[in-house]
C-alpha cells in the first residue's frame, strides 16, 4: 500500500512538473516562429491574374501555413521599384522578395537565362524535373548567391506562342531588321539571324507596338496576350514560341534575410512557392484554349512558323550557346546540366506521350473528344 501511495505521488508530482514544463516552452515556442512582414515586388502587371495573381497565392498559401506570423505583402511594378529592377532591389537588400523572371537579368549574366528558359530548351515537366529532382534548384543558387539571391520556382507558362507580328514571316530572311519585343536570351538568337531585339517590360509592350516603335512583340500566350490587346493592334499570330518551349519564374529572396530565417519559415516557403508553381500552369492551360478561340474568332490569324525557320533559329541558338560556353564557366556548366536533361527525357516523351498525344489531338480534329 505505501509503495503504491509513493508511486501515485511520484506520478502526480511528474504529471505537474511536465505541464509546467508544457507552460514554459511556450514562450520558447513562439520566440521560433516569429511573426515577420517582408515586401514581395512582382515584375508584372496587376491586369495579368495569373502571372501577378501567382505572387497571391504564395503569400496566401505561406500566411496559411504559419498561421499568419509570416505575412508578404505584393507590390505591382513601379510601387516600390521598376518591374525591370526586381532582382537588384532584392540583391541590394532594398525588398526581401521579388517574383520575376530571371532572364531579366541575362545581361549582368547570361546563366541567369536558365532559371526562366532558353530558345529550344526544355518544356514544362522537364523544367520541373530538373529543377526538383534533377539538381537544378541547387545548380541555380550555387549562381544566384553571387548576386545575393536565394531562388526558387514559381510558377510557369508552360509553351509559349510565337507572338504578334504586323507583317509575315514565311522565310528566314523575313527576319531582317524585324524590330520584336523579346525577353533574355533569345534576343542574343534573334540578333544573329537578323532582326532587332527589343526588351520592354509588360506593361509598355502594347503601347510600342500600336505607335509602330516595334513590328513584333511576344508576352507569353492567349490569355494574357487577349487581356493586354496585342490582337488590335497587329494580325499574325506565330507559333511555337521556339525560345520558350516553357518559361519559369521564379521567387527570388534576399539571401541574408534567407539564411535568417528558422528552418521551420524556410520549409513553408518552399511548400508555399511549389504550390504556386503549379497552380500558374493549370490555370493556364483551363485559360488558354478558351482564350484562343476568342482571338481567332475576333480575327487573330494563328500561323505555324515554317520548318525553315525553326532551323534557322535552332542553328543559331547552337551557335550563340557555343560562344557564350566558350568564355563563361557558369554557363558552360549549367548549360550542360540542361542538356543532361533534355536529351533523354525527349527520347522517353516520345514513345508514351508523344504517341498518346498525336492519337489524341487526331481524335480532337475529327471532333470527337
Amino acid at each position: 500500500m505505501v509503495k503504491g501511495k509513493l508511486n501515485r505521488r511520484k506520478f502526480l508530482t511528474t504529471t505537474t512538473i511536465g505541464a509546467a514544463g508544457a507552460t514554459i516552452a511556450a514562450p520558447a515556442l513562439a520566440q521560433g516562429t516569429p511573426s515577420i512582414e517582408w515586401r514581395m515586388v512582382s515584375s508584372f502587371p496587376k491586369s495579368l491574374d495569373t502571372i501577378f495573381g501567382t505572387a497571391d497565392v504564395f503569400a496566401k498559401s505561406l500566411a496559411a501555413m504559419t498561421d499568419g506570423r509570416f505575412q508578404v505583402r505584393v507590390f505591382a511594378p513601379t510601387e516600390i521599384v521598376p518591374g525591370l529592377s526586381a532582382a537588384d532591389a532584392v540583391s541590394n537588400g532594398s525588398v526581401e522578395a521579388c517574383h520575376t523572371a530571371s532572364y531579366y537579368y541575362w545581361g549582368k549574366d547570361p546563366t541567369f537565362a536558365f532559371g526562366t528558359a532558353v530558345p529550344f530548351g526544355l518544356n514544362y515537366r522537364m523544367q520541373n524535373a530538373w529543377m526538383y529532382e534533377g539538381g537544378g534548384i541547387d545548380l541555380m543558387n550555387a549562381f544566384y548567391a553571387r548576386f545575393n539571391i536565394f531562388g526558387l520556382p514559381g510558377g510557369n507558362t508552360g509553351t509559349q506562342m510565337g507572338g504578334w507580328y504586323s507583317k509575315e514571316i514565311n522565310k528566314p530572311e523575313d527576319w531582317h531588321g524585324l524590330k520584336i519585343r523579346i525577353g533574355g536570351l533569345a534576343g542574343a538568337v534573334m540578333s544573329r539571324i537578323g532582326a532587332v531585339p527589343q526588351q520592354i517590360a509588360g506593361g509598355d509592350i502594347y503601347p510600342a507596338l500600336e505607335k509602330g516603335t516595334i513590328d513584333a512583340a511576344e508576352w507569353v500566350g492567349p490569355y494574357d496576350d487577349e487581356k493586354l490587346g496585342f490582337s488590335k493592334v497587329a494580325k499574325y499570330y506565330y507559333y511555337p514560341g521556339w525560345w520558350e518551349g516553357q518559361a519559369m519564374l521564379s521567387f527570388f529572396f534576399n539571401l541574408e534575410k534567407w539564411n535568417g530565417l528558422p528552418k521551420s519559415y524556410q520549409a513553408a516557403i518552399k511548400a508555399a512557392a511549389a504550390l504556386a508553381n503549379t497552380s500558374m500552369m493549370a490555370r493556364y492551360d483551363i485559360e488558354n484554349p478558351k482564350a484562343l478561340e476568342r482571338l481567332a474568332i475576333g480575327g487573330a490569324e494563328p500561323r505555324p512558323f515554317s520548318e525553315a525557320v525553326l532551323d534557322a533559329c535552332f542553328n543559331a541558338s547552337n551557335e550563340v550557346f557555343a560562344e557564350i560556353a566558350a568564355k563563361n564557366a557558369d554557363f558552360k556548366k549549367v548549360y550542360e546540366a540542361m542538356k543532361a536533361v533534355r536529351g533523354p527525357d525527349y527520347l522517353w516523351f516520345q514513345l508514351a506521350e508523344a504517341t498518346y498525344d498525336t492519337y489524341m489531338m487526331i481524335q480532337q480534329r475529327k471532333g470527337l473528344v
